[in-house]
């Protein structure tokens, strides 16, 4: 029996990692009759004969697993944003800020295709709408120097609507990988999938899930009166709400919206808040 890391899923097989040996697995039956299934980032107990033909036996509690991707045991999401082409959407960057506090995963933000932006007072307004968390910029083939020192002992995840240059941005970070990237549609101002399966890569002493991109992500693993948890500059205001349980939206002397009228909380910020909760509540949360 030897225990390893998932470090890729493909076609049925799983390729675990174990002291520096990837061995090709296939999961046991008993999994399925329980409608489990390995994720890349699990910890497993596996048997194997030789590197083609090993059986995972056993799953180790994981930290957390995400669903889309399809990644366990994740210790920081890196949310890619472009700032043009697709245009930079403060709703769309707080969607992902929000699911990757609700899974309790430290987000990281990286603005992309910088080159591209002309504007500096949007750059402005995204640095102290997002200066709870680390932010990033980049420009294309340039690796921001300062990125390097993100990926030590932790399991990244890239993820960011599609067509903001994910694949190009590992492409960077990673010169051997050669990714394959796909022009904008012009047509639909958005990209097209170019990643196929979900694999871990290899990056100063850490490692990068490489996986596809998705323009939408879903909340119903969390319930709607817990999202105010997830938006991380409320949790400083909610001991002075008056009502226990403040959702901060009809409640009257409610800290946070006065902070939101105070400017101490960004609009846009609360706006987001506001319209995810509304999804909740209808459920009409779309992938």
């Amino acid at each position: 029996m030897q225990t390893g890391k998932i470090v890729k899923a493909l076609a049925g097989f799983y390729y675990v990692k174990s002291d520096g040996i990837v061995y090709q697995t296939r999961a046991r039956g008993i999994f399925r009759k329980r409608k489990e299934s390995p994720l890349v980032g699990d910890i497993v107990d596996f048997e194997a004969d030789n590197v083609k033909e090993g059986t995972i036996t056993h799953i180790h509690p994981r930290k957390n697993s995400l669903v889309r991707p399809q990644v366990a045991n994740v210790d920081q999401l890196l949310i890619t944003v472009s700032i043009k082409n697709p245009d930079f959407s403060f709703y769309l960057t707080d969607r992902f800020l929000a699911y990757s506090e609700s899974n309790h995963i430290t987000p990281i933000l990286i603005v992309t295709k910088n080159d591209l932006n002309d504007d500096e007072e949007l750059i402005k307004k995204i640095k102290e709408t997002y200066d709870m968390y680390d932010v990033y910029f980049t420009e294309k083939d340039t690796v921001n120097e300062s990125l390097k020192d993100i990926f030590p002992d932790k399991l990244s995840v890239l993820a960011g609507q599609t067509g903001v240059g994910k694949s190009t941005l590992l492409n960077t970070l990673l010169p051997n990988l050669n990714l394959e990237t796909n022009e904008i549609s012009e047509k639909l101002n958005r990209g097209k999938h170019t990643t196929r399966h979900v694999e871990l890569i290899d990056k100063n002493n850490g490692q990068i899930a490489d996986t596809p991109g998705f323009s939408t992500i879903d909340f119903t693993h969390i319930d709607k009166e817990d999202l105010r948890f997830y938006f991380k500059e409320f949790n400083d205001y909610l001991d002075d709400c008056k009502f226990r349980g403040c959702v901060h939206i009809n409640e009257p002397k409610c800290a946070v919206k006065d902070a939101v009228n105070n400017g101490d909380i960004k609009e846009s910020r609360y706006n987001s808040y506001l319209q995810i909760y509304e999804e909740m509540t209808n459920y009409k949360e779309r992938y």
